[in-house]
């Protein structure tokens, strides 16, 4: 899954060594798999603190904890230290983290990005906007928020209900409800 080089392994090895607790870990995650706007992680795992879900993977002298969600993006995924003259730098690649990989039986979540970054946004780039997932609640409603020159948008009710919860509840039938969360009081870059 992850491929965690030697030296990176060293490296990690050493930043843990100089935390106060014992038994520090790293987590890897991304967040917002499968969207343009994926970013790969790596954060200090004290003990107890990983989800429940999480995989636990051994390194040379530490604990991994993967986050379960972004395993399927985490595929071909490398993190590898080069020394240089400032110090080193670590890095992580994870060619698929930007990947849609959405089937029916995908997470609620990753199938509303899918929708919004492959067919709601393209058309909304086109005024200057966006929309984004903020995160499902109970009853299968999706918050969302606008951006660009969606936000304080006059015709952003408009686009709301005859755009994208139109797209998005035909798509995803669990879905039950639409939310737009955003200030739209902010009019600085609003298309109309």
């Amino acid at each position: 899954m992850i491929d965690i080089t030697e030296s990176a392994q060293a490296y990690l090895v050493e930043l843990l060594s100089k935390q106060e607790a014992s038994g520090v870990g790293v987590r890897i995650f991304i967040t917002d798999p499968g969207t343009p706007m994926a970013e790969t992680c790596i954060a200090y795992c004290p003990e107890g603190e990983q989800q429940k879900t999480d995989q636990r993977v051994e390194y040379q002298g530490f604990s991994g904890w993967i986050d379960a969600r972004s395993i399927p993006f985490l595929e071909d995924a490398v993190v590898d230290y080069a020394s240089d003259r400032m110090g080193g730098q670590l890095t992580i690649k994870a060619p698929s983290a930007k990947v849609p990989k959405v089937s029916d039986d995908s997470p609620l979540e990753d199938r509303i990005n899918y929708v919004l970054h492959s067919q709601v946004n393209p058309s909304l780039a086109a005024h200057g906007g966006m929309v984004s997932l903020v995160e499902v609640v109970e009853d299968s409603v999706a918050i969302l928020q606008f951006g660009g020159g969606c936000q304080g948008c006059g015709m952003v009710d408009m686009t709301l209900k005859e755009g994208v919860e139109k797209t998005l509840l035909e798509q995803i039938t669990e879905l039950t409800a639409i939310r737009d969360v955003t200030d739209h009081s902010v009019t600085e870059n609003a298309y109309f």
